[in-house]
């Protein structure tokens, strides 16, 4: 049943990364990020700021949990910021200043456009569940069961691990692969037997790092090497194109 969905024998479970496996909302957290890292370049540096980057994105902090990625791009950056405190006002020049205000922002564009799901990826996930596999999503976005409700994929879903529960449990980000190890822990299997589905770098060097048995690297950024040297052993374009006839 797994050659059907694009599978080696085997796999008995799949672990989705959200935004730009799922959804559409990679995008948007990226415009989120270039408007909060911007804006505070701008602050910091004046009119001659060198501004954020769609490889700035795609390095420092595509796939990281929101702090990681504040305080990879400064390092990158040479810019040593206080870490501050989770209710520093957005306007603070401290890490957690600026992970609030990236978040802020994203809600709100979000919430203008919505969560733009994939209908492949909708495809997809019915095709797992027909398969018999069980699916959990696993991301580093804290606002992940809205956009699960939003998109319609909650009832797919049997377990989630996102921002809030690698914060709870202490888990280190991508890449590395502690909050994989933790979907396919819930879900009561080994990682050789579970696919992980991930667009970012950092999440494919996940699976990569885990030993999972299939790492899918999604190319929704024009990256299909670099997913490829990262660790996936198949790239698409779009999930429907691992369900070969049926697609």
């Amino acid at each position: 049943m797994q050659g059907m969905i694009g599978l080696p024998d085997g796999i008995t479970a799949c672990l989705f990364d959200l935004d730009g496996v799922l959804t559409g909302t990679a995008a948007l957290h990226r415009e989120a990020w270039k408007q909060t890292f911007d804006q505070f370049l701008r602050e910091r540096d004046g009119s001659g700021f060198h501004p954020f980057t769609d490889a700035d994105y795609a390095n420092y902090v595509d796939g990281r949990p929101r702090l990681d990625g504040v305080r990879t791009f400064l390092a990158a950056r040479g810019i040593d910021l206080p870490e501050g405190d989770p209710g520093d006002a957005v306007t603070e020049h401290t890490v957690h200043g600026l992970g609030n205000r990236k978040n802020d922002l994203v809600l709100r564009i979000i919430a203008e456009r919505g969560p733009n799901p994939y209908e492949g990826s909708r495809r997809y996930l019915e095709a797992a569940r027909d398969a018999g596999l069980a699916i959990a999503v696993v991301t580093s976005s804290a606002n992940a069961q809205a956009v699960l409700d939003a998109a319609g994929f909650t009832p797919f879903v049997q377990a989630r691990i996102d921002g809030l529960v690698i914060t709870r449990d202490g888990l280190r980000g991508k890449p590395a692969p502690d909050s994989f190890l933790a979907g396919a822990k819930a879900l009561g299997v080994e990682p050789k037997q579970a696919a992980v589905f991930e667009d970012a770098l950092a999440g494919v060097e996940a699976g990569r790092a885990g030993n999972f048995g299939f790492v899918v690297g999604v190319n929704r950024a024009d990256q299909a090497e670099a997913l490829r040297e990262h660790g996936a052993d198949v790239v698409v374009e779009d999930l429907a194109e691992l369900l070969g006839d049926q697609a």
